[in-house]
């Protein structure tokens, strides 16, 4: 499949700034194709892999999310920065990225408790808290890994 080129070229980031917002912002939003043919999105943490070049997410074992990914693996994730503000304005200005891939459901103990503690240190440098929320959510944890297809990322100013 061929992804549509961004319209505005003067808005478009970089490929390296938008893997920064994906390093480096914590939530975003990630959408499948749910009941009936409606986009279901929610918001996610996530965690990018440099090694790999994937996002990764971890979700329970049931739910909407993970009968629509079974059904269908396409999905996207989007992402935006908090904003710099512009001087003498109230706008900001806003990064954002959104990637399109193929999600992948892995339920391998050991890469889940990788990636979730990896994912953890994006929140937190306590490693006995992550160990203990691992230790007690872990089994009920699958991992969700994003083999991007498509990236594309831009910055506007509010109006």
């Amino acid at each position: 499949m061929e992804f549509r080129p961004l319209i505005r070229k003067n808005k478009e980031l970089p490929r390296e700034e938008c893997l920064e917002l994906l390093r480096n912002e914590k939530r975003g939003v990630l959408s499948v194709l749910g009941d009936g043919g409606y986009p279901y999105g929610t918001p996610m943490d996530h965690f990018f892999n440099d090694e790999d070049g994937k996002l990764y997410f971890h979700c329970g074992r049931i739910g909407h999310r993970l009968d629509a990914l079974r059904a269908n693996d396409k999905v996207s994730f989007c992402c935006m920065d908090g904003g710099t503000p512009i001087p003498g304005s109230w706008a900001l200005q806003v990064r954002s990225v959104i990637t399109f891939g193929r999600m992948e459901i892995i339920d391998e103990r050991e890469r889940v408790y990788d990636i979730a503690a990896r994912l953890s240190r994006k929140f937190t440098d306590d490693e006995d808290y992550i160990a203990q929320e691992i230790e007690r959510s872990g089994r009920g944890t699958l991992l969700l890994a994003m083999t991007i297809e498509h990236i594309c990322g831009k910055i506007v100013t509010e109006s």
